[in-house]
């Protein structure tokens, strides 16, 4: 990987540029140990905005930035794109498609995937969103049936090209059913004259008894309420079976007509090979309180893919834990790793939850007080808009927002490139 060896510093290596591992690499310091941040892109993702990409309502680019540009003129630093196949613990090695590397220190912060819970057809027709380029297939996926539905005479296929249906009713959900209800009122009608958008139907589909089961039933109801107005067919209690990419198979016999099925319904833990089936938990690895593998004295696991037993049902597979969880383990490093009576143990303080609905409508719950409506509107845009990396990307985001509330528009609708999916042809 030509990577130089320091006999004066440690090697740490750390696998994943998320927010965890992002947070860790940029405060380690760089006159203790040699820092080698190992990714399969070669950009950080803000994925708490990729349903906006995948509504038209951003640019890709905008909530993307250069891992080497954040580093840039770092000491002591190397990134390499790559994937990871294997850890080998014993001998203190990884391997990657580009060469193999040694470690002193690993820390694995490779986030979570889609979890299709073993059901292979869905995991088949269906589209996640746990990446750009998912939301870009999704994005350019309803604009081309849209377009396919405009030169369809047949009636069933027009109505199952425009029914959307969402799988999983948290915040990812919620945002794009909401964000796909505001295109169904405000875009599409002027885009598509010649269609009957009235007859696009938005479905969200959730398993639970309400929609946010990770925040307060107040916000849960008022999220409800929004999208109910904003024309989303919500039915909670309600379990998907089966996709066969154009049928939903429900519970009780029901069934959706649908092209169209975006997967949002749970994550789990991005496990590299290399880890044994006691060293996991939920699929996720265990750790401990200083986020230690429980078995591994020089391997630490942080952000979603990290499980600490101790905290019931693991912490939440959200951005602040991973946030937290970075900066905690880089301050214990800093330190002196090997001192454990002066470390404290990893607590994770709950800065708050939040959801965005639509235009002038959002839900917040913070630890002493909760918002909804236009004021919670306006914090989760500050909170989002201050969290992206990079000048640039703030002001591309803001502007986008600001153009949009002014105009009623989402200026990137555009198909740059086709989605095919897997069961149909690929047309050249």
């Amino acid at each position: 990987m030509n990577i130089p060896t320091k006999n004066n510093l440690k090697r740490i290596v750390i696998i994943g540029a998320g927010f965890a591992g992002l947070q860790v690499a940029k405060k380690l310091r760089r006159d203790k140990f040699q820092v080698v941040l190992i990714d399969k892109n070669n950009y950080h993702t803000f994925q708490p905005l990729l349903y906006q990409v995948a509504t038209a309502g951003l640019e890709p680019d905008s909530i993307a930035h250069s891992i080497r540009n954040i580093f840039k003129k770092t000491k002591n630093f190397f990134f390499r794109l790559a994937y990871v196949h294997y850890i080998n613990t014993d001998k203190q090695k990884i391997y990657t498609n580009v060469g193999n590397l040694n470690y002193d220190y690993l820390i694995v912060a490779t986030g979570s995937v889609t979890n299709y819970f073993g059901n292979k057809n869905i995991e088949s027709f269906s589209l996640p969103m746990k990446s750009i380029p998912e939301a870009l297939n999704i994005r350019s996926l309803i604009l081309q049936d849209f377009e396919s539905a405009l030169l369809t005479k047949d009636i069933k296929e027009k109505e199952r090209l425009m029914t959307f249906v969402i799988v999983g009713g948290g915040p990812t959900g919620v945002e794009l059913a909401g964000s796909l209800a505001e295109m169904k009122k405000y875009i599409l009608p002027h885009d598509y004259p010649d269609l009957d958008i009235q007859s696009m139907n938005i479905y969200l589909l959730q398993a639970t008894s309400r929609l946010l089961d990770g925040m307060s039933k107040k916000s849960a109801n008022e999220a409800y309420k929004n999208l109910k107005e904003l024309g989303v067919i919500i039915w909670l209690n309600c379990l998907v079976k089966d996709y066969d990419g154009k049928i939903v198979f429900l519970e009780k016999n029901l069934k959706i007509e649908s092209s169209n099925v975006i997967w949002a319904a749970g994550v789990k833990g991005a496990i590299i090979k290399g880890f044994l089936k006691e060293d996991l938990m939920k699929n996720r690895i265990l750790v401990d309180d200083y986020l230690k593998t429980i078995k591994y004295e020089n391997v630490f696991a942080i952000g979603d893919v990290a499980y600490m037993k101790s905290y019931p049902n693991g912490h939440p597979m959200t951005a602040q834990p991973a946030i937290q969880e970075g900066n905690y383990l880089a301050k214990n490093f800093n330190q002196d790793l090997n001192n454990r009576k002066d470390i404290k143990p990893f607590v994770y303080k709950n800065l708050g939850s939040m959801a965005t609905i639509g235009r002038n409508k959002a839900v917040c719950d913070f630890p002493y007080f909760k918002l909804k409506g236009f004021l919670a509107w306006i914090i989760w845009m500050f909170v989002h808009l201050v969290s992206l990396n990079g000048v640039r990307n703030r002001v591309i985001a803001l502007t986008n927002w600001i153009i949009q509330y002014l105009n009623y528009n989402k200026s990137v609708r555009l198909i740059i490139r086709p989605f095919y999916r897997k069961n149909h042809l690929k047309k050249s």
